[in-house]
């Protein structure tokens, strides 16, 4: 009954634009009216386009709300329903707002590593001894050294035995492309030298450790030497990495020469490690050679003598304030201890014997 006496109420408010009167005498009915319709009707007595503007601003902000009210309940709205609905629109905004919080958290952490501990595997906290944290993944701090500058770079091994000459000579004539190609851009030349240098260590560790399994014996700790040799140049080559961004043809050259390389290296280590290991031991020469030139550049002042990257000072233990002449040095003297590793291996089986049977030089870097 109230839903009919109001829509009436209205229909002759906005049809007929009724004076306060009619409206008052409607409202003296025992059956009282909602408060908004109350609140419609105490603004007639103004003038009539004003009151039915004013009632068409009102009818819209409290359409959703009224409408509700009249289809679903004959009570009329109490100060309570309407604070609880303005509580109820409060709590959407904030609910709002923390969902979007939480998305954006969401995100964030998306882009984050998700780190599981179900395994038990996550790696514990480490840190310098200054106690600052160990900012590598790649190598951790008991695995760094300070090289041994010591080591005497012009050591040389006298090709005599036939293999000898054909080492000698096959690494004589792979330096002439790279001549060619690089000239005396050192930074490429050795970023090239180190991607082809990665190579033997793995390979030979490798061929050793499916010989240790297939036999049943030891490898008197030549597996472990020889892929600490490949896990160094790849440090080399991390390092330089730092120091030159190679260009897109250089990458494609470096996947074209180590893919051949490869192959290479595999069958003949297969076919004859004697002759593997003298071509290395005659390529590490080359390569404190080639170290040697870019120093004396550095040293002229033709190659700028850059901050050292952190990668190299914490590899090799070098001055907080060490530059690229520091990481040069080290990285050759490590190619002179590859160089004497490898013509040591070749000797051995120069002289008949097996590699297990002579103490490895793990460490030896």
């Amino acid at each position: 009954m109230n839903q009919l006496l109001a829509r009436s109420v209205l229909r002759r408010l906005v049809n007929s634009g009724s004076n306060c009167n009619r409206c008052m005498s409607s409202l003296s009915s025992p059956l009282s009216l909602p408060s908004a319709a109350v609140v419609v009707c105490m603004e007639v007595h103004k003038p009539i386009s004003e009151s039915v503007l004013m009632m068409s601003g009102r009818r819209l902000r409290f359409s959703g709300q009224w409408w509700r009210m009249m289809s679903s309940t004959s009570e009329p709205p109490t100060k309570k329903s309407t604070s609880s609905s303005t509580a109820v629109r409060k709590e959407d905004e904030k609910n709002e707002k923390t969902s979007g919080a939480a998305v954006e958290k969401m995100e964030r952490k998306n882009d984050e590593v998700v780190i599981s501990s179900y395994w038990g595997v996550s790696r514990p906290k480490i840190t310098r001894e200054d106690g600052s944290v160990w900012p590598w993944n790649c190598f951790m701090p008991w695995e760094t050294y300070q090289a041994d500058l010591s080591i005497d770079l012009s050591k040389h091994h006298v090709p005599k035995a036939f293999l000898d000459k054909v080492a000698y000579w096959t690494v004589k004539l792979l330096r002439i492309p790279t001549d060619l190609f690089f000239k005396k851009k050192y930074g490429c030349r050795a970023m090239m030298l180190e991607t082809v240098a990665g190579v033997p260590g793995m390979v030979g560790g490798m061929l050793l450790h499916l010989r240790s399994l297939r036999k049943f014996e030891q490898s008197g700790g030549w597996i472990k030497a020889l892929l600490e040799e490949a896990e160094n140049e790849r440090m080399h080559l991390m390092t330089m990495v730092e120091l030159v961004q190679p260009k897109w043809y250089e990458r494609l050259l470096v996947l074209a020469v180590q893919g051949v390389f490869f192959n290479f290296y595999f069958v003949l280590y297969v076919l004859s490690p004697k002759l593997a290991h003298r071509i290395v031991g005659y390529l590490e020469e080359e390569a404190i050679h080639s170290y040697t030139l870019y120093l004396n550049d550095i040293d002229r002042g033709e190659i700028e003598n850059i901050r050292a990257p952190a990668i190299a000072i914490d590899y090799w233990r070098l001055p907080k304030d060490a530059t690229l002449k520091h990481v040069i040095t080290v990285i050759r003297t490590d190619e002179a201890h590859h160089r004497d590793v490898n013509h040591f291996a070749s000797d051995i089986h120069y002289q008949g014997k097996k590699l297990q049977e002579a103490a490895a030089p793990i460490g030896y870097h």
